[in-house]
């Protein structure tokens, strides 16, 4: 079985409100399996997927009050509707965005818990995650992190424990498991965190039938662009198909004449907006100074384009090169691939990420902000880890203040200084930690 960690989060979201929850994300990133085995902790469950029931889509659109959803909902569904033990779920809700409208009376009319998903695939959702206000929160998903990779192929809490001492502490890792660790780093870059394509590994171990697995997946992404984007179908593909190339290139930053001469970024704006609201793409800005907050220092039209699972990343590129990653063929330019996977692991910790690039000093792979402070993150992927000009210059700059920087290589942990060197696959415990006080009072004594 896969356990995810959106699982917790959704069993403590209902355990303490009343509210529904949307949950969003790309398609094939294990939505609705997660959704339907939270249902399984309910004496009843219903499930109205609006893509494969047209017919409910019409249904509720008509529908003037949450009675009237109720008595449909009745009709539609074989399964009773048991006040307070029920869990209905809406899916592939931007189909039918007026349910999302409507969650708010289902919610107040109380009998009943709600649960949404979403694949994105199109604009639809946007303007409607703010409708429902104080009745619906939203969680957008992901691929499977590395943790719930190496959980599922079989490595002990014990063993992930351990690696999190040595993180938190700053100490190396037993040379073994630091050994097959990376191997199994390596083998999350051919695999990724697509839930279907992680099961097929786990039943087969063959990688063809990994990769067949993840070409479908891409093949769907293409046929969800042409249909969902009628208007700007050839850029979306066209943008889609140059991630793997582009990323590839020197600078890894998309440029916009590989798409034409004249291309200009206001032209494809809302091509490159479309694939990261589906949840296909993910879009790193550039900031022009590691500061915070580095919203305020965003640039809007220079970016690198990640793929939103490394798995399909690879699968993109060229037969073959699977099991030399695997092998660790130091022939191979691993650069785009590791980076690809950090900026993913990053997302889905709920971090913004930028990357930092200014002529005099030069570019650094990724900067997040992480306790109220700026952290610089270098990817390293071959043996000269320790040569970083670009970081070198932000880290002596006393304008920046930086505290430490963080160099994500293929050896063991070690700390110099400001410098911590961690393997690669410590990216997993780059976490936010949530200090913030829930409460707060104001004193008042002497005004009033």
């Amino acid at each position: 079985m896969i356990n995810r960690k959106i699982d917790t989060y959704i069993s403590n979201y209902y355990a303490t409100n009343r509210n529904a929850l949307l949950i969003t994300g790309a398609r094939q990133i294990g939505k609705t399996y997660s959704i339907r085995k939270f249902g399984k902790t309910f004496k009843n469950f219903i499930e109205i997927n609006f893509l494969e029931t047209p017919k409910a889509v019409s249904l509720f659109k008509e529908a003037e009050s949450s009675s009237d959803i109720l008595l449909r909902l009745s009709a539609l569904t074989a399964k009773p509707l048991i006040k307070n033990e029920t869990l209905i779920f809406f899916d592939e809700v931007q189909v039918c965005p007026e349910i999302v409208t409507a969650i708010k009376f289902l919610v107040d009319e109380g009998s009943y818990r709600y649960i949404l998903s979403g694949s994105l695939l199109g604009v639809e959702l946007n303007d409607l995650r703010s409708e429902p206000v104080g009745y619906m929160g939203v969680k957008d998903m992901y691929p499977m992190d590395f943790e719930e990779f190496i959980s599922y192929i079989g490595i002990s809490k014990q063993v992930i424990d351990s690696l999190r001492y040595s993180w938190e502490n700053r100490v190396p890792v037993d040379n073994f498991i630091h050994s097959k660790i990376m191997e199994l780093f390596r083998l999350y870059l051919v695999v990724g965190g697509m839930p279907a394509v992680v099961a097929k590994y786990g039943e087969s171990n063959n990688l063809q039938e990994v990769m067949a697995v993840q070409q479908d997946i891409i093949n769907l992404y293409k046929r969800d662009i042409s249909q969902y984007d009628l208007n700007s179908k050839l850029n979306l593909n066209e943008i889609f198909n140059l991630i793997p190339s582009e990323l590839n290139a020197k600078n890894k930053r998309f440029i916009f004449k590989s798409l034409n001469e004249n291309a200009k970024y206001e032209r494809f704006q809302n091509s490159f907006l479309w694939l990261k609201n589906a949840g296909v793409a993910l879009p790193v800005y550039n900031v022009e100074e590691p500061k915070v907050p580095l919203l305020l220092s965003r640039s809007r039209n220079l970016f690198k384009l990640f793929q939103c699972d490394v798995g399909l990343l690879a699968a993109q590129y060229a037969e073959g090169i699977q099991l030399r990653i695997i092998n660790g063929d130091k022939s191979i330019n691993f650069g785009s691939i590791f980076e690809n996977a950090v900026a993913q692991e990053l997302v889905a910790h709920s971090f913004d990420v930028y990357y930092y690039n200014s002529k005099k000093r030069g570019e650094i792979d990724f900067v997040i902000e992480l306790n109220g402070k700026v952290i610089p993150i270098e990817v390293k992927s071959g043996k000269d880890y320790e040569v970083h000009r670009a970081l070198s210059n932000i880290m002596d700059c006393s304008e920046y203040e930086l505290p430490q920087a963080i160099i994500l290589n293929n050896n063991n942990l070690k700390l110099e200084g400001k410098y911590l060197y961690a393997p690669i696959y410590m990216v997993m415990f780059i976490e936010k930690k949530n200090d913030t006080p829930s409460f707060y009072r104001v004193d008042l004594s002497g005004l009033t």
